[in-house]
């Protein structure tokens, strides 16, 4: 079987036919980044941080990110900073039990001029199934997304 000059051919040809049909095909039929319009509104997705209690949570659009921060969690209440890497015009929470539910909007406070940096108190989340919704308005554009608040609990697995 391998004398045969067409299978040992056909061995080192076909991988490589393979690699170029699979990059050809997803450059075909793959969706194009583009930049985002202004009165358009684009949904935030989620990282995989938001699902641990990791203190931090990450959302983004292409190249739109923003970073929450839990800054301190007490039995009534929820102190949370967001940061970004672009100006922000205004940005609104909502706090619900449940993903079915709807909240009351809040605003985040600026805390510096430039709206990168971004600050609010909630009421402490009912249990780690809570949903944090957040629209963010940027440059006429508005981002919105929600995820789920186990985040907000800081906790490592190293012990002092």
């Amino acid at each position: 079987m391998f004398k045969n000059k067409h299978f040992i051919v056909a061995l080192l040809v076909a991988p490589i036919l393979s690699i170029i049909a699979y990059f050809g095909a997803d450059m075909a039929v793959s969706e194009k980044p583009h930049a985002a319009k202004e009165g358009q509104s684009y949904k935030l997705i989620a990282k995989s941080n938001c699902r641990y209690t990791s203190g931090l949570c990450g959302m983004e659009n292409g190249e739109f990110k923003v970073q929450f921060r839990s800054e301190k969690l007490t039995p009534s209440e929820l102190q949370l900073s967001l940061k970004s890497q672009f100006p922000l015009e205004g940005i609104k929470l909502s706090l619900v039990d449940s993903q079915d539910q709807t909240g009351q909007p809040i605003d985040m406070v600026s805390a510096d001029q430039a709206g990168q940096n971004w600050y609010i108190t909630l009421p402490k989340p009912a249990s780690a199934e809570s949903w944090l919704r957040v629209a963010i308005q940027a440059e006429g554009t508005l981002y919105y997304g929600e995820t789920q608040t186990a985040f907000v609990k800081y906790e490592t697995l190293f012990t002092e």
